[in-house]
């Protein structure tokens, strides 16, 4: 989707929606910003959805062609690792957001609400947070360090829901 893309209409939302409106890229982005998956195989093996490979294959190549990801470039036989742009990172209040309206309307189990109740408590700050924390690793800016980081916390809710299941 380079410079000779155009979206079918002006509306901003179609043009986001035609950039990651189909069933997988969210889930994709989701498992990068959230489980810190930056590889195809851990983006495989530990989707809870089950991506099939040639799926995933095209939502990675599409991500990047729309400058939501970039795939280091790599020698063959390498793993190519993914990143997030700026643009994908501002994405997380847009996950908070979907992630509230989920937990208000949508069944969800008790493990997988816990990341969205804690965004959802913690708001804008955190969500600030979060998205300096994710320009640090994906983007190589300095952030102040911060202990527990969000995503220690996110992953420590996450363990408590499943230990206590």
């Amino acid at each position: 989707m380079g410079e000779a893309y155009e979206p079918r209409s002006g509306c901003p939302i179609n043009a986001a929606i035609e950039v990651f409106g189909d069933r997988w890229s969210l889930l994709v982005l989701r498992d990068i910003l959230f489980g810190d998956r930056r590889y195809f195989r851990e983006l495989q093996a530990n989707s809870i959805e089950g991506i099939a490979s040639n799926i995933l294959a095209d939502r990675l190549k599409r991500l990047v062609e729309s400058g939501l990801l970039t795939r280091e470039d790599t020698r063959p036989g390498q793993r190519a690792r993914y990143s997030l742009t700026e643009p994908a990172i501002q994405l997380v209040p847009v996950f908070a957001q979907l992630g509230s309206w989920g937990l208000r309307h949508r069944p969800a189990s008790s493990a997988l609400r816990v990341r969205a109740e804690l965004l959802e408590q913690g708001g804008p700050p955190l969500w600030q947070e979060f998205m300096d924390e994710l320009r640090h690793s994906h983007l190589g800016s300095e952030s102040p360090a911060r202990s527990p980081s969000v995503r220690e916390r996110l992953n420590a809710a996450y363990l408590a829901a499943t230990n206590s299941s």
